[in-house]
This record gives C-alpha cells, structure tokens and sequence, in this order.
C-alpha cells in the first residue's frame, strides 16, 4: 500500500464503526495512578497531569514495511490511525492556542514499535504504550483482538487535569476526529 492511500483512504469503502458499549461511566472520572512510557522515553503518570489534556485512542498504526492483519480494512474503526495521527499534527498549534498543555496519542502497542511512526510523521507529541492495557481496563475502554492481538478501540479523551470532562466515542472517519475537539474546545 502506498503512502497516500494510508493518509487518505476512502471513507466511504471503509465499515463505520458502531457504539458498541456504553462509555458514559467516563463523564467525570478521575484517572486513577498509571504510569505509561512514552516514545519520548519518560514515564507519564496520567493522574498527575496538570491543565487541559487530549488522549486519542487508536487500535494500531501500520508501517510500511510491514503488513496490516488480514482483513483490516473491514474491521469496523480499525483503519485511521495514521490519518488521525496526522490530523492531530497538523492541529497542534491551533490545539496549543486553546490552552491544550498536553497532546498523547495511545494505543496498546510497545513503545519501540510506536517510534517508528513518531519519527516518520515528525509528531511533535508523544504516543503513550498502553501494553498491558492498564488504561485501558481501568478505565473499562472497548477492547477488540485481531491476530492474538489486543487492541482498543477508538476513543478521545479531554481530560481536565486528571478528570474526563469529555468522550468521543465512537470515531469515525479518524481524520476528522481533531475539527470535532477543536469545535468543542472553542465552545466550552
């Protein structure tokens, strides 16, 4: 696969993916005690975060060098993280403009993998290793498995300090996903 068709797929050819649990349990939570790495090498507590806060949620990024599970393109709301990746790039500044102190993707890949889309994407943020999915069982988030894989569905989080103040769930198409937090932002 190209390049291009990884930045820019069709959403029309790809399933939409359905609400498939309730998240509403996540309307001022606070996070509790985890303590992620992060490709920037540094361990992030999450419930000491300080300010205004974006966590996006991602199943998996692919790489180019390596193929994506068999069938991928079918699994509803598993294509787009490289997409949703970039959308978050490219909004950084206007995010920073908002009074967003910290920007995490997360996914529940290792830290070693993630750098490889780190440096290829120049993302001026870091992405957090949920890999034994403390975060994500914590927080009770939709898990899915794909090749012994398990991967979280996708969700983003604003959080205000350590408390959930919104939940964008489900996320489709995932380019998009940063216009629908820039627009809650600015009418908060």
């Amino acid at each position: 696969m190209n390049q291009s068709n990884l930045l820019k797929p069709d959403w029309s050819k790809i399933p939409t993916p359905k609400k498939n649990v309730s998240l509403e349990h996540l309307n001022n939570f606070l996070i509790p005690e985890i303590k992620l790495l992060s490709t920037n090498k540094e361990e992030v507590n999450l419930s000491k975060l300080v300010g205004l806060s974006i966590i996006y949620i991602y199943p998996m990024t692919g790489r180019p060098d390596i193929a994506l599970p068999k069938g991928w393109d079918e699994i509803p709301g598993a294509r787009g993280c490289t997409p949703q990746s970039c959308s978050f790039r490219d909004n950084f500044s206007e995010l920073k403009r908002l009074n967003v102190k910290n920007i995490f993707g997360l996914s529940s890949q290792t830290t070693e993998y993630q750098k490889e889309m780190v440096e290829r994407l120049n993302l001026p943020y870091p992405i957090l290793s949920d890999e034994k999915l403390k975060f994500a069982n914590s927080l009770k988030l939709p898990i899915f498995k794909v090749e012994n894989m398990n991967l979280i569905e996708r969700v983003t989080l604003i959080l205000d300090n350590n408390k959930i103040i919104k939940c964008f769930y489900p996320v489709f198409p995932p380019d998009q996903n940063v216009n629908d937090v820039i627009f809650w932002l600015k009418k908060r």
